[in-house]
């Protein structure tokens, strides 16, 4: 049989944190333990499927991961000026098991033009 760990009430998140805070203390420094949130933006780069002459950019997807959402949504944010639509294999497909939003859903919701295995015609003209 395991034994638990004692449970430890400190607000910090880790024994060496607690460390560091004491010899601040000790040391005399004024200081505050995680009261600043800060905002970040991680640097990528994204590669289109398809791009067609018409400006058009075919982003084809089978299986797709929460992660690629995401990363579409941010490079739509940083690019609004580029027409990205979705080709899927199968857009009744859901995000998750336990989610009833499939793919076109998703797409729906986020202003994003898709379809299903063939491409409209007026999307290649």
């Amino acid at each position: 049989m395991k034994r638990k760990r004692p449970t430890r009430r400190s607000k910090f998140r880790s024994k060496f944190e607690e460390t560091v805070a004491s010899a601040l203390n000790v040391a005399g420094v004024t200081h505050s333990y995680e009261s600043m949130k800060l905002t970040y933006t991680k640097e990528c780069k994204y590669t289109p499927d398809f791009v067609l002459d018409n400006g058009i950019i075919l982003e084809v997807k089978g299986y797709w991961l929460a992660s690629d959402r995401t990363k579409h949504l941010r490079v739509r944010e940083a690019h609004p000026e580029l027409d990205i639509r979705f080709v899927f294999q199968r857009a009744s497909n859901t995000l998750s098991k336990k989610s009833k939003t499939t793919y076109g859903d998703w797409c729906d919701k986020h202003g994003f033009l898709w379809c299903e295995k063939k491409l409209p015609h007026e999307w290649t003209i």
